[in-house]
């Protein structure tokens, strides 16, 4: 059975991207437009790895992932931080609000399958 990817980005060509690459890779994949949605759709639909973007809208990917954090069934469910941001500070606010991992775009497909294939595993 195929793993459920959640992607949250408030960017459309984003989202389209992700769902390319991980359906190619044989992913469910399941999208968000933002940090409010994100944890909507995962209370609603869950997922086994989740992949945010940091800067968007109504909430950001730091507060998606203390939300997604502090309900139970999700604590130890793999987040991915897809951004153009690399600065250090906001790397290690990402790690102390519980991601995974981090990944800067643009994203190469097949690095980001890998990515996904190692935390979900």
């Amino acid at each position: 059975m195929s793993k459920t990817v959640l992607t949250v980005d408030d960017s459309r060509t984003m989202r389209d991207m992700l769902l390319l690459a991980l359906e190619e890779a044989g992913y469910t994949v399941i999208q968000a437009v933002d940090g409010v949605d994100g944890l909507e759709t995962l209370a609603a639909k869950g997922a086994d790895v989740v992949i945010t973007d940091i800067n968007m809208p109504r909430m950001d990917g730091f507060g998606f992932i203390e939300g997604m954090r502090a309900d139970p069934n999700h604590r130890t469910t793999p987040v991915l931080v897809l951004t153009t941001e690399s600065d250090a500070e906001k790397k290690s606010r990402a790690r102390a609000a519980g991601a995974t991992g981090w990944i800067v775009k643009p994203f190469d497909p097949v690095k980001l399958v890998d990515a996904v294939r190692r935390v979900a595993a």
